[in-house]
């Protein structure tokens, strides 16, 4: 059954009440959603591998017997044919692999039929291995040695009028389909049923962005163990002011991660903005008291993604705040996101968002850029864009329309003189990841709202 967003709420708060449904199977700790960030917030408890796919499986079952249904009757597919090859996955089907599956076996082709009047979605693999039993296996080798006329022989046995397969000019998500395979895949078929074939990117698009209950149950979780690990790099435990380079930082990141069994989805970033300095200043340079610190930090943990930016200022010998320019300025990147929260809206496009957001921060007053994108099963996740940081007048790519039940990373900036640095104008960066069930936007863990302040020693 399709669940409908009252449902997968109700769903979501019996997550976070206490017992809970999930803690009584292996799950993560659950944290609930706040608008209020931690300035110290301490490490969940990390599951260990075998749990992690248990969790894992868990949730990918679920996803497949509820959204699937929803999304082929939403657009009027009977069928979906995805195919990868071992080390080549494509976007989608490399999310549908099992926890034990560390890729494509030779030629993986998974198959959904919907046969139409409510009953379940046929879920087939045509490969020669097991898909941890979410599939069922639909070729035997040793009857029907050609792959490609074992898939012809269903396609024909189903008749479906409408074959999806994944082809895109825009989105990367739904142009799955090699050249190599669609020309087989085609040879195998007869041609009344190659002129059914159409465009599966809007299937690859809402298989992908579409959050489960249990999903967004874990995620503030998940985005806690970032914010954790920020707020520890971020701190005298590894910086020391006048001997740490920024590099020095983003290796400590990598060096934790690896400890932790994590997976950073980007190379971490630092950078530092100091007064009398033009830009970003990255790489060797070595951290001083009085520098404006910037990271830009990811991770990957039970297949969902975070992606968080933060602030922090390395204090003068006796200081005890940060600069009010500065306050000021994460202040004024605070007001613009609440301009695009506002602006969010169920089939709205990207574009249409940014425009309405881009329009209310301006009239406030404020210079922004906003270049917030989705995230989940990938980092720059399935969806459209909220602005590119290069194009903040509307891009063919963000002519998609917004869904309920997806997540966000609102990734934006705004550019602010600080009088303590001359008038020098600075890059105030901010990106917080969030839930939007389709009438608000809330943050998982909540938004930087003060400097992280780093004393000089």
């Amino acid at each position: 059954m399709t669940l409908r967003l009252s449902t997968a709420a109700a769903l979501l708060c019996a997550a976070f009440a206490a017992p809970s449904a999930l803690a009584q199977t292996t799950a993560p700790p659950i944290i609930a959603m706040s608008d209020a960030e931690q300035a110290q917030p301490e490490m969940p408890r990390l599951l260990p591998m075998r749990e992690r796919a248990e969790v894992i499986d868990r949730i990918l079952a679920e996803r497949l017997e509820t959204v699937i249904p929803q999304i082929m009757r939403e657009q009027g597919i009977d069928m979906w044919v995805l195919m990868a090859r071992e080390y080549f996955e494509e976007p989608v089907i490399a999310t549908m692999l099992d926890a034990e599956s560390m890729s494509a076996r030779r030629r993986t082709i998974l198959i959904f039929h919907d046969p139409g009047e409510g009953r379940p979605v046929e879920r087939l693999t045509v490969s020669r291995y097991g898909m941890g039993g979410l599939f069922e296996p639909a070729w035997n080798p040793d009857e029907q040695p050609d792959q490609w006329q074992a898939v012809a022989d269903i396609v024909a046995a189903r008749d479906p009028q409408k074959i999806a397969i994944n082809f895109s000019d825009l989105s990367a998500f739904g142009d799955g389909m090699t050249l190599s395979q669609y020309r087989l895949m085609n040879a195998a078929l007869p041609e009344s049923y190659r002129e059914r074939i159409v465009s599966g990117e809007d299937l690859a698009i809402r298989w992908l962005e579409s959050r489960t209950p249990e999903e967004i149950a874990i995620y503030p979780g998940i985005v806690r163990i970032a914010h954790s690990l920020i707020a520890r790099a971020f701190s005298r435990e590894v910086i020391t002011p006048g001997e740490t380079t920024a590099e020095d930082v983003q290796w400590w990141y990598r060096d934790q991660l690896a400890s932790l069994g994590l997976t950073p989805w980007f190379h971490p970033s630092i950078g530092i903005q100091r007064a009398g300095a033009e830009g970003m200043l990255e790489g060797k340079t070595v951290i001083q008291p009085g520098d404006l610190l910037w990271t830009d930090f990811g991770i990957t943990y039970l297949r969902l993604n975070t992606d968080t930016q933060h602030l922090a200022y390395v204090l003068k010998p006796g200081e005890t705040e940060a600069p009010g320019g500065l306050r000021a300025g994460l202040a004024a990147t605070n007001r613009v996101q609440d301009h695009l929260l506002q602006a969010f809206a169920t089939g709205l496009s990207g574009n249409e968002i940014l425009a309405r957001a881009r329009a209310a921060a301006i009239a406030d007053g404020l210079d922004p850029s906003i270049y917030s994108h989705p995230i989940g099963l990938h980092g720059h996740g399935a969806g459209t864009p909220i602005g590119f940081w290069d194009n903040q007048n509307g891009d063919p790519r963000g002519e998609y329309r917004v869904r309920a039940n997806t997540a966000w990373s609102i990734e934006l900036t705004s550019y602010n003189a600080v009088p303590e640095w001359g008038g020098q104008k600075v890059d105030f960066r901010s990106e917080e990841d969030a839930w939007f069930d389709g009438e608000t936007v809330r943050f998982l863990d909540g938004r930087q709202t003060e400097l992280t302040l780093i004393p000089a020693g």
